[in-house]
Protein backbone atom coordinates (compact mmCIF):
# COMPACT_ATOMS: atom_id res chain seq x y z
CA UNK A 1 0.00 0.00 0.00
CA UNK A 2 1.18 3.49 -0.88
CA UNK A 3 -0.11 6.75 -0.06
CA UNK A 4 0.36 10.14 -0.89
CA UNK A 5 -0.19 12.92 1.50
CA UNK A 6 -0.80 16.81 1.10
CA UNK A 7 -0.40 18.59 3.58
CA UNK A 8 0.42 22.82 3.88
CA UNK A 9 2.95 22.00 6.64
CA UNK A 10 6.25 19.21 6.91
CA UNK A 11 8.63 20.12 8.75
CA UNK A 12 11.05 22.38 9.37
CA UNK A 13 8.67 24.68 7.78
CA UNK A 14 5.98 24.24 10.43
CA UNK A 15 3.48 27.09 11.99
CA UNK A 16 0.60 24.92 13.34
CA UNK A 17 -0.86 21.32 15.04
CA UNK A 18 -1.65 21.06 11.49
CA UNK A 19 2.21 20.30 10.31
CA UNK A 20 2.92 18.73 13.83
CA UNK A 21 0.87 15.92 13.23
CA UNK A 22 1.34 15.31 9.79
CA UNK A 23 5.18 15.69 10.60
CA UNK A 24 4.74 12.55 13.80
CA UNK A 25 1.40 10.80 11.65
CA UNK A 26 3.91 10.05 8.88
CA UNK A 27 7.08 7.76 10.27
CA UNK A 28 4.22 6.16 12.66
CA UNK A 29 2.71 5.04 9.13
CA UNK A 30 5.84 4.13 7.58
CA UNK A 31 6.40 1.41 10.99
CA UNK A 32 2.97 -0.18 9.94
CA UNK A 33 4.27 -0.76 7.00
CA UNK A 34 2.85 1.67 5.00
CA UNK A 35 4.78 3.09 1.51
CA UNK A 36 4.68 6.86 2.26
CA UNK A 37 5.21 10.31 -0.07
CA UNK A 38 4.23 13.28 1.09
CA UNK A 39 4.39 16.40 -0.73
CA UNK A 40 4.31 20.02 0.72
CA UNK A 41 4.96 23.45 -0.66
CA UNK A 42 7.55 25.52 0.47
CA UNK A 43 8.71 28.45 -0.38
CA UNK A 44 12.44 30.03 -1.08
CA UNK A 45 13.36 31.81 1.61
CA UNK A 46 12.72 29.28 3.67
CA UNK A 47 13.44 26.27 1.62
CA UNK A 48 16.60 25.49 3.80
CA UNK A 49 17.61 22.12 1.93
CA UNK A 50 18.56 24.55 -1.34
CA UNK A 51 21.76 25.67 -2.09
CA UNK A 52 21.46 29.66 -2.68
CA UNK A 53 22.74 29.03 -6.43
CA UNK A 54 19.58 26.36 -6.90
CA UNK A 55 17.56 26.92 -10.01
CA UNK A 56 14.65 24.91 -11.88
CA UNK A 57 13.86 25.00 -15.19
CA UNK A 58 10.01 26.28 -16.00
CA UNK A 59 9.50 23.44 -18.44
CA UNK A 60 9.67 21.11 -15.87
CA UNK A 61 7.44 21.21 -12.89
CA UNK A 62 9.33 18.30 -10.99
CA UNK A 63 12.67 20.48 -11.35
CA UNK A 64 11.10 22.35 -8.04
CA UNK A 65 11.50 19.93 -5.52
CA UNK A 66 14.22 18.77 -3.43
CA UNK A 67 12.81 14.73 -2.85
CA UNK A 68 14.28 13.33 0.28
CA UNK A 69 14.21 10.19 2.23
CA UNK A 70 13.56 10.77 5.96
CA UNK A 71 12.22 8.39 8.26
CA UNK A 72 11.47 5.94 5.38
CA UNK A 73 9.46 8.90 3.99
CA UNK A 74 9.91 10.21 0.23
CA UNK A 75 9.25 13.97 1.12
CA UNK A 76 8.60 16.13 -1.69
CA UNK A 77 9.32 19.68 -0.78
CA UNK A 78 8.05 22.11 -4.00
CA UNK A 79 9.21 25.30 -4.24
CA UNK A 80 6.33 27.43 -4.87
CA UNK A 81 6.56 31.54 -5.14
CA UNK A 82 7.59 33.95 -2.63
CA UNK A 83 5.61 37.12 -2.57
CA UNK A 84 7.18 40.26 -0.94
CA UNK A 85 3.26 41.13 -0.79
CA UNK A 86 1.27 38.57 0.62
CA UNK A 87 -1.90 37.39 -0.75
CA UNK A 88 -4.53 36.46 1.14
CA UNK A 89 -5.03 32.75 2.57
CA UNK A 90 -7.62 32.03 0.25
CA UNK A 91 -5.84 33.42 -3.09
CA UNK A 92 -2.57 31.85 -1.71
CA UNK A 93 -3.37 28.35 -1.32
CA UNK A 94 -5.33 28.45 -5.15
CA UNK A 95 -1.73 29.39 -6.27
CA UNK A 96 0.07 27.15 -4.89
CA UNK A 97 -2.62 23.96 -5.39
CA UNK A 98 -2.09 24.80 -8.91
CA UNK A 99 1.55 24.42 -8.84
CA UNK A 100 1.11 20.83 -6.34
CA UNK A 101 -1.18 19.34 -8.97
CA UNK A 102 0.98 19.69 -12.00
CA UNK A 103 3.92 18.62 -9.81
CA UNK A 104 1.89 15.51 -9.13
CA UNK A 105 0.46 14.73 -12.45
CA UNK A 106 4.36 15.01 -13.22
CA UNK A 107 4.96 12.25 -10.92
CA UNK A 108 2.59 10.39 -12.73
CA UNK A 109 3.90 10.42 -15.88
CA UNK A 110 7.36 9.34 -14.29
CA UNK A 111 5.84 6.66 -13.20
CA UNK A 112 4.87 7.20 -9.70
CA UNK A 113 1.20 6.02 -8.61
CA UNK A 114 -0.39 5.63 -5.31
CA UNK A 115 -3.44 3.32 -3.73
CA UNK A 116 -5.05 6.56 -1.92
CA UNK A 117 -4.50 10.62 -1.28
CA UNK A 118 -5.02 11.70 2.08
CA UNK A 119 -5.00 15.52 2.28
CA UNK A 120 -5.54 17.48 5.27
CA UNK A 121 -7.80 20.47 5.72
CA UNK A 122 -9.07 22.79 2.98
CA UNK A 123 -5.51 24.01 2.14
CA UNK A 124 -4.50 21.40 -0.03
CA UNK A 125 -8.05 20.81 -1.12
CA UNK A 126 -7.96 21.75 -4.55
CA UNK A 127 -5.26 19.99 -6.10
CA UNK A 128 -6.67 17.06 -4.25
CA UNK A 129 -10.30 17.09 -5.50
CA UNK A 130 -8.33 17.94 -9.05
CA UNK A 131 -6.16 14.27 -8.50
CA UNK A 132 -8.68 12.25 -7.01
CA UNK A 133 -11.12 12.88 -10.48
CA UNK A 134 -8.01 12.82 -12.89
CA UNK A 135 -6.67 9.68 -11.57
CA UNK A 136 -9.61 7.67 -10.00
CA UNK A 137 -7.69 8.34 -6.88
CA UNK A 138 -9.59 7.35 -3.50
CA UNK A 139 -9.23 10.40 -1.22
CA UNK A 140 -9.17 10.64 2.95
CA UNK A 141 -9.00 14.18 4.07
CA UNK A 142 -8.43 14.94 7.99
CA UNK A 143 -10.51 18.14 9.04
CA UNK A 144 -8.39 19.57 11.77
CA UNK A 145 -10.60 22.78 12.22
CA UNK A 146 -12.98 24.80 10.55
CA UNK A 147 -13.76 28.06 9.31
CA UNK A 148 -16.88 28.18 10.32
CA UNK A 149 -15.87 26.56 13.51
CA UNK A 150 -13.41 29.44 14.57
CA UNK A 151 -16.67 31.96 13.79
CA UNK A 152 -18.17 29.62 16.71
CA UNK A 153 -20.98 29.10 14.21
CA UNK A 154 -20.99 32.38 12.13
CA UNK A 155 -19.17 33.48 8.86
CA UNK A 156 -18.23 37.47 9.03
CA UNK A 157 -16.65 38.08 5.59
CA UNK A 158 -16.33 37.26 1.78
CA UNK A 159 -12.43 35.45 2.77
CA UNK A 160 -14.20 33.42 5.60
CA UNK A 161 -17.08 32.64 3.03
CA UNK A 162 -14.48 31.46 0.11
CA UNK A 163 -12.78 28.95 3.34
CA UNK A 164 -15.85 27.93 4.01
CA UNK A 165 -16.64 27.15 0.84
CA UNK A 166 -13.65 25.20 0.01
CA UNK A 167 -13.95 23.17 2.84
CA UNK A 168 -17.63 22.56 2.04
CA UNK A 169 -16.38 21.55 -1.47
CA UNK A 170 -13.47 19.11 0.06
CA UNK A 171 -15.73 17.55 2.40
CA UNK A 172 -18.15 15.95 0.04
CA UNK A 173 -15.64 15.55 -2.76
CA UNK A 174 -14.07 13.19 -0.27
CA UNK A 175 -14.32 9.20 0.50
CA UNK A 176 -14.32 9.66 3.78
CA UNK A 177 -13.39 12.16 6.62
CA UNK A 178 -10.83 11.52 9.61
CA UNK A 179 -11.48 14.64 12.64
CA UNK A 180 -9.33 14.26 15.84
CA UNK A 181 -12.49 14.43 18.38
CA UNK A 182 -16.13 13.27 18.43
CA UNK A 183 -17.03 17.25 19.05
CA UNK A 184 -15.27 17.74 15.19
CA UNK A 185 -17.53 14.48 14.26
CA UNK A 186 -20.35 16.32 15.39
CA UNK A 187 -19.42 19.63 14.05
CA UNK A 188 -19.09 18.48 10.49
CA UNK A 189 -22.15 16.41 10.20
CA UNK A 190 -24.03 19.59 11.75
CA UNK A 191 -22.19 22.32 9.68
CA UNK A 192 -21.79 20.52 6.47
CA UNK A 193 -24.56 17.49 6.81
CA UNK A 194 -21.98 14.85 6.09
CA UNK A 195 -23.79 11.38 6.61
CA UNK A 196 -22.23 9.38 9.74
CA UNK A 197 -21.15 6.73 7.77
CA UNK A 198 -18.43 9.02 6.24
CA UNK A 199 -17.27 9.69 9.13
CA UNK A 200 -14.08 8.44 11.54
CA UNK A 201 -12.97 9.84 14.64
CA UNK A 202 -8.85 8.98 15.06
CA UNK A 203 -7.41 11.27 18.66
CA UNK A 204 -4.45 13.20 17.93
CA UNK A 205 -1.18 12.15 19.63
CA UNK A 206 1.88 13.38 21.15
CA UNK A 207 5.74 11.16 20.83
CA UNK A 208 6.76 10.84 24.68
CA UNK A 209 9.89 10.39 23.81
CA UNK A 210 10.55 13.19 21.61
CA UNK A 211 9.22 15.46 24.76
CA UNK A 212 12.29 15.59 26.20
CA UNK A 213 13.88 18.48 28.69
CA UNK A 214 17.79 18.70 28.18
CA UNK A 215 20.76 21.42 27.86
CA UNK A 216 19.39 22.81 31.27
CA UNK A 217 19.10 22.73 35.14
CA UNK A 218 15.09 23.13 35.21
CA UNK A 219 15.22 25.13 38.33
CA UNK A 220 17.74 27.25 36.90
CA UNK A 221 15.64 28.05 34.02
CA UNK A 222 12.97 28.47 36.10
CA UNK A 223 14.34 31.65 37.91
CA UNK A 224 14.23 33.22 34.55
CA UNK A 225 10.32 33.36 35.56
CA UNK A 226 10.10 33.27 39.15
CA UNK A 227 11.64 33.30 42.60
CA UNK A 228 11.48 29.60 44.24
CA UNK A 229 8.34 30.77 46.57
CA UNK A 230 6.34 32.16 43.62
CA UNK A 231 4.17 30.28 41.66
CA UNK A 232 4.38 30.19 37.69
CA UNK A 233 0.75 29.69 35.70
CA UNK A 234 1.83 28.71 32.21
CA UNK A 235 -0.24 28.65 28.83
CA UNK A 236 1.18 28.46 25.38
CA UNK A 237 -0.61 28.97 22.08
CA UNK A 238 -1.33 31.38 18.97
CA UNK A 239 -2.60 34.47 19.62
CA UNK A 240 -6.13 34.65 18.60
CA UNK A 241 -8.89 35.13 19.55
CA UNK A 242 -10.41 31.58 19.82
CA UNK A 243 -7.62 30.45 22.33
CA UNK A 244 -9.46 32.47 24.80
CA UNK A 245 -5.85 34.32 26.46
CA UNK A 246 -7.95 37.39 27.03
CA UNK A 247 -10.15 35.38 29.48
CA UNK A 248 -6.98 34.27 31.40
CA UNK A 249 -5.54 38.22 31.41
CA UNK A 250 -9.19 39.11 32.88
CA UNK A 251 -9.13 36.77 35.50
CA UNK A 252 -5.38 37.66 36.11
CA UNK A 253 -6.63 40.15 39.17
CA UNK A 254 -8.77 37.57 40.87
CA UNK A 255 -5.97 35.35 40.86
CA UNK A 256 -3.43 37.33 42.25
CA UNK A 257 -6.43 38.62 44.81
CA UNK A 258 -6.40 34.58 45.95
CA UNK A 259 -2.45 34.10 44.87
CA UNK A 260 -0.22 36.92 45.08
CA UNK A 261 2.45 34.78 44.70
CA UNK A 262 1.31 33.85 41.09
CA UNK A 263 3.05 34.38 38.16
CA UNK A 264 1.18 34.27 34.27
CA UNK A 265 3.60 33.05 31.54
CA UNK A 266 2.27 33.42 28.11
CA UNK A 267 4.33 32.28 25.13
CA UNK A 268 3.44 32.61 21.73
CA UNK A 269 3.03 34.80 18.92
CA UNK A 270 -0.20 36.16 16.69
CA UNK A 271 -2.41 39.23 15.89
CA UNK A 272 -3.73 39.51 19.48
CA UNK A 273 -0.62 39.65 21.07
CA UNK A 274 -0.88 43.82 21.46
CA UNK A 275 -4.18 43.69 22.37
CA UNK A 276 -3.65 41.38 25.12
CA UNK A 277 -0.46 43.88 26.44
CA UNK A 278 -2.87 46.96 26.70
CA UNK A 279 -5.65 44.62 28.27
CA UNK A 280 -3.10 44.05 30.87
CA UNK A 281 -1.47 47.51 31.12
CA UNK A 282 -5.33 48.53 31.61
CA UNK A 283 -6.00 45.98 34.29
CA UNK A 284 -2.64 47.14 36.19
CA UNK A 285 -0.89 43.42 35.80
CA UNK A 286 1.16 43.62 33.29
CA UNK A 287 4.17 43.48 35.76
CA UNK A 288 2.47 40.10 37.34
CA UNK A 289 2.43 38.95 33.60
CA UNK A 290 5.36 37.94 30.70
CA UNK A 291 4.79 37.80 27.52
CA UNK A 292 7.35 35.51 26.12
CA UNK A 293 6.80 35.76 22.44
CA UNK A 294 8.06 32.82 20.15
CA UNK A 295 9.20 29.82 22.86
CA UNK A 296 11.10 26.66 21.17
CA UNK A 297 9.68 23.34 21.98
CA UNK A 298 12.58 22.87 24.73
CA UNK A 299 11.79 26.04 26.26
CA UNK A 300 8.46 25.17 26.28
CA UNK A 301 9.03 21.61 27.51
CA UNK A 302 11.00 23.25 30.69
CA UNK A 303 8.28 25.34 31.35
CA UNK A 304 5.71 22.34 31.50
CA UNK A 305 8.47 20.52 33.79
CA UNK A 306 8.74 24.03 35.85
CA UNK A 307 5.20 25.76 36.43
CA UNK A 308 2.65 24.48 38.81
CA UNK A 309 -0.20 24.63 36.38
CA UNK A 310 -0.89 24.86 32.83
CA UNK A 311 -4.31 26.91 31.25
CA UNK A 312 -5.83 26.01 27.90
CA UNK A 313 -8.59 28.57 28.19
CA UNK A 314 -9.88 28.36 24.58
CA UNK A 315 -13.20 29.20 22.94
CA UNK A 316 -13.12 26.63 20.13
CA UNK A 317 -10.59 23.97 20.00
CA UNK A 318 -11.17 20.95 18.38
CA UNK A 319 -8.78 18.91 20.00
CA UNK A 320 -6.02 20.65 22.00
CA UNK A 321 -2.83 18.78 21.76
CA UNK A 322 -0.90 21.13 23.49
CA UNK A 323 -2.78 19.87 26.34
CA UNK A 324 -1.58 16.43 25.66
CA UNK A 325 1.65 18.19 25.71
CA UNK A 326 1.66 19.20 29.07
CA UNK A 327 -0.01 16.07 29.97
CA UNK A 328 2.80 13.96 28.79
CA UNK A 329 5.38 16.43 30.57
CA UNK A 330 3.50 15.59 34.07
CA UNK A 331 2.41 19.15 34.24
CA UNK A 332 -0.99 19.69 36.18
CA UNK A 333 -3.68 21.28 33.51
CA UNK A 334 -6.88 23.41 33.77
CA UNK A 335 -8.69 23.34 30.19
CA UNK A 336 -12.13 24.75 28.77
CA UNK A 337 -14.74 22.25 28.95
CA UNK A 338 -14.88 22.51 25.02
CA UNK A 339 -14.64 21.09 22.06
CA UNK A 340 -11.53 18.07 21.94
CA UNK A 341 -10.22 19.53 25.21
CA UNK A 342 -13.69 18.14 27.14
CA UNK A 343 -12.83 14.95 26.20
CA UNK A 344 -9.43 14.22 26.76
CA UNK A 345 -9.36 16.32 30.35
CA UNK A 346 -11.61 14.53 33.14
CA UNK A 347 -12.44 17.03 35.42
CA UNK A 348 -10.92 16.30 38.80
CA UNK A 349 -9.76 13.36 36.94
CA UNK A 350 -7.16 14.10 34.54
CA UNK A 351 -7.11 17.93 35.09
CA UNK A 352 -9.69 20.79 35.96
CA UNK A 353 -12.30 21.89 33.79
CA UNK A 354 -13.42 25.42 33.81
CA UNK A 355 -16.61 26.84 31.74
CA UNK A 356 -15.28 28.86 28.05
CA UNK A 357 -15.32 32.05 27.73
CA UNK A 358 -15.41 32.80 31.34
CA UNK A 359 -12.69 34.69 33.23
CA UNK A 360 -14.18 34.20 36.66
CA UNK A 361 -14.05 30.29 36.21
CA UNK A 362 -10.72 30.81 34.65
CA UNK A 363 -9.92 32.22 37.83
CA UNK A 364 -11.56 29.52 40.16
CA UNK A 365 -9.60 26.78 38.28
CA UNK A 366 -6.21 28.26 38.41
CA UNK A 367 -6.62 28.61 42.27
CA UNK A 368 -7.92 25.66 43.00
CA UNK A 369 -4.59 24.09 41.11
CA UNK A 370 -2.61 26.45 43.16
CA UNK A 371 -4.43 25.98 46.57
CA UNK A 372 -4.42 22.05 46.08
CA UNK A 373 -0.64 21.17 44.69
CA UNK A 374 -1.61 17.56 45.81
CA UNK A 375 -4.73 16.87 44.13
CA UNK A 376 -3.93 18.37 40.79
CA UNK A 377 -0.26 16.17 41.07
CA UNK A 378 -3.10 13.40 41.44
CA UNK A 379 -4.45 14.32 38.47
CA UNK A 380 -1.10 15.15 36.91
CA UNK A 381 -0.16 11.16 37.36
CA UNK A 382 -3.25 10.00 35.48
CA UNK A 383 -3.17 12.22 32.78
CA UNK A 384 0.04 11.28 32.06
CA UNK A 385 -0.96 7.72 31.99
CA UNK A 386 -3.93 8.22 29.85
CA UNK A 387 -1.42 10.03 27.29
CA UNK A 388 0.33 6.93 27.68
CA UNK A 389 -2.23 4.32 26.99
CA UNK A 390 -4.50 6.15 24.19
CA UNK A 391 -2.65 9.03 22.80
CA UNK A 392 0.57 7.26 21.64
CA UNK A 393 1.04 7.59 17.91
CA UNK A 394 1.38 3.45 16.76
CA UNK A 395 -2.22 3.62 18.32
CA UNK A 396 -3.27 6.56 15.98
CA UNK A 397 -1.20 5.02 12.80
CA UNK A 398 -2.93 1.89 13.50
CA UNK A 399 -6.27 3.17 13.49
CA UNK A 400 -5.64 5.24 10.21
CA UNK A 401 -3.98 2.39 8.39
CA UNK A 402 -7.36 0.79 8.65
CA UNK A 403 -8.92 3.30 7.65
CA UNK A 404 -7.08 3.41 4.30
CA UNK A 405 -7.68 -0.32 3.68
CA UNK A 406 -11.11 -0.09 4.22
CA UNK A 407 -11.63 3.08 1.61
CA UNK A 408 -9.47 1.68 -0.86
CA UNK A 409 -11.36 -1.91 -0.87
CA UNK A 410 -14.59 0.33 -0.86
CA UNK A 411 -13.72 2.54 -3.46
CA UNK A 412 -11.40 -0.09 -5.90
CA UNK A 413 -12.91 -3.53 -4.56
CA UNK A 414 -9.27 -4.72 -4.21
CA UNK A 415 -7.75 -5.05 -0.59
CA UNK A 416 -5.10 -3.36 0.37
Amino acid sequence: MRILILSWEYPPDLAGGLGRHVAELAPALVQQGVKLDVVTPIPRPIFGQLPDQFEYDPADVTSRAVVTTEDGIVVHRVLVPHREKPLDIFNRATEVNDILEQYVLALYQQGYSWDLLHTHDWLTGFASIALHHAKNLPLITTIHATERGRGRGYIWNDLQRAIDQAEQDLIHQSDRIIVCSHYMDFELRTFFQVPAEKMSVVPNGVDIKTLHVQNEDPQQFRAKFADPDKQIVFTVSRLVHEKGIHRLVEATPRILSECPDARIVIAGRGPEADNLKRQAEYLNVADHINFMGFVSDEDRNLLFKVANCAIFPSLYEPFGIVALEAMALGCPVIVSEVGGLAEIVAHEGTGITVYPDDANSVAWGVVRALHHPKNALEYAIKARQQVEDLFNWPRIAGLTKDIYEAVIAQTTGVSA
